[in-house]
């Protein structure tokens, strides 16, 4: 989010940014996304997570380093608590503009921040195993990456409203199972084919295959305030990934993938869930420390455990949205919670 330095709402300066950028050392690291008061930044392709924590946090540093050049402050959160989508400015795209054609009131509404992560894998089969794999994990990610319980000015009473926002797009959510690639491809073939969708890219669920880069993508996280959570957060996405790789996976039915997800934006890290063969209600804490033990010997194949117990440490201390509440409760004001979002930006 580009925030002004006093107000802390919501400024455009996306193209002064990008410009500022085009002949720099990250000009291919910065991204324009919907509207000028945001940008992204993105690594390249890192072969572990170590990499690209080394590479996340100079990213980082950057960045609030070429927001303060144009006068301009940073904050990470999963929506700005005050500002009003009423009053952004599209980017001067093509594809934006065809968007917000399409989608109407659901696109110039979607003033949400989220963090993907993609992990490359070698077969196209497998990725789907994967990400068929990866729905009944999606309210995990959910909770432990949370910081969105403001909108336009008041408290939503959801760790993450973002979702709920979100979810007023078409082929969003959870993403249909899908028996192999070849299926896949059929769908999306056919939705092309009939001028539904553009390419695959138009499909927004909480995790998909990006068979142009060769990569799942997990889209499902709130953008996070702490670069410390963004790298415990993809530890977990890929060490995730790197045991279903070689591992069977019980289904997780659509209806319950929903659910639970619900469950997570509402209720955060004190969110109960259903889980299969387990009655009644299950913390999602506890099933959060299950998956931490299950994939502990994928995250030791991946040299990835330090970056790991960052999850750990959520779970102590709580995720973003549980700090913006604290923040707000203590003060009343929405702008003290995005002043505290923008101090901790930059670390």
């Amino acid at each position: 989010m580009l925030l002004g330095p006093e107000s802390l709402d919501l400024v455009p300066g996306a193209e002064r940014m990008l410009e500022a950028e085009r002949a720099g050392a990250y000009a291919d690291r910065i991204a324009p996304e919907l509207f000028d008061s945001l940008v992204e930044f993105h690594t390249g392709v890192c072969p572990t997570v170590g990499d690209a924590a080394a590479e996340l946090r100079s990213l980082r540093r950057h960045a609030v380093f070429a927001a303060r050049r144009e006068q301009l402050r940073l904050g990470s959160a999963g929506t700005h608590p005050f500002s009003l989508f009423e009053l952004q400015r599209v980017m001067t795209r093509d594809r934006y503009r065809s968007l917000i054609d399409e989608l109407q009131y659901a696109g110039r509404r979607e003033l949400i921040y989220g963090l993907h992560v993609h992990v490359g894998v070698d077969d196209p089969d497998r990725a789907i195993h994967i990400v068929n794999a990866l729905r009944a994990h999606l309210c995990e990610l959910v909770a432990l990456s949370a910081n969105s319980p403001f909108w336009r000015g008041a408290p939503t009473g959801y760790a993450s409203c973002r979702h709920m926002i979100f979810s007023a797009f078409p082929r969003s959510g959870p993403p249909p199972e899908f028996a192999s690639f070849a299926e896949y491809a059929a769908v999306i073939e056919q939705l092309v084919e009939s001028g539904s969708i553009e390419d695959y890219t138009r499909t927004w669920w909480d995790v998909r295959p990006h068979p142009r880069f060769g990569t799942i993508e997990v889209r499902v996280m709130d953008a996070v305030t702490r670069v410390d959570d963004a790298i415990a957060l993809t530890a977990y996405v890929q060490a995730l990934a790197h045991h279903y790789a070689g591992a069977p996976t019980s289904r997780c039915h659509p209806v319950i993938a929903e659910e639970n997800k619900w469950r997570a934006a509402r209720y955060g890290l004190s969110a109960t869930i259903a889980t299969a063969g387990r009655r009644g209600p299950v913390p999602i804490r506890d099933a959060v420390q299950r998956t931490l033990e299950m994939i502990a010997p994928s995250a030791s194949a991946l040299g990835c455990e330090h970056e790991l117990t960052g999850v750990e440490r959520i779970l102590r201390n709580g995720n973003g949205a549980a700090r913006q509440i604290e923040t707000f409760a203590a003060t009343g004001d929405t702008r003290a919670v995005t002043r505290d979002i923008a101090a901790r930006t930059p670390v």
